[in-house]
């Protein structure tokens, strides 16, 4: 089964980190990844640009709204994600208890993927 792990933080102190400061995360987390890439589980991984960088497509309306910014008005954003090949809800949660140590504040929410096209097969 493949997982989203979905990876919010405020925006506002992940970016007000250093430089150092987001390095250091990344190493720790970079370590993690190559482990999770060497036993076949690692899927895609992103860390996405701010919100002020996000665009949303309103598509309850006719025509369909374009607003700038994100659409969602939380404490937290979504900062980035995983997907991960585990076998169960245990060893998923076990990796992002992992990745929660290496990265300090904010949540992970963790969701099974019921249908997924990786992009990098034509067709």
């Amino acid at each position: 089964m493949q997982y989203a792990i979905l990876c919010y933080h405020d925006e506002k102190v992940v970016c007000a980190w250093s430089k150092a400061e987001d390095e250091a995360v990344m190493a720790k987390l970079t370590a993690i990844n190559e482990r999770l890439a060497r036993e076949g589980k690692l899927g895609p991984v992103a860390r996405l640009l701010p919100t002020t960088a996000a665009t949303t497509l309103r598509k309850d309306r006719d025509p369909p709204l374009v607003l700038d910014g994100p659409f969602a008005e939380t404490k937290e954003q979504l900062l980035g994600f995983y997907v991960i090949e585990a076998a169960s809800l245990d060893e998923i949660l076990a990796i992002a208890k992992e990745l929660g140590a290496a990265n300090p504040g904010g949540s992970y929410e963790i969701r099974p993927i019921g249908y997924f096209v990786d992009g990098s097969r034509p067709g």
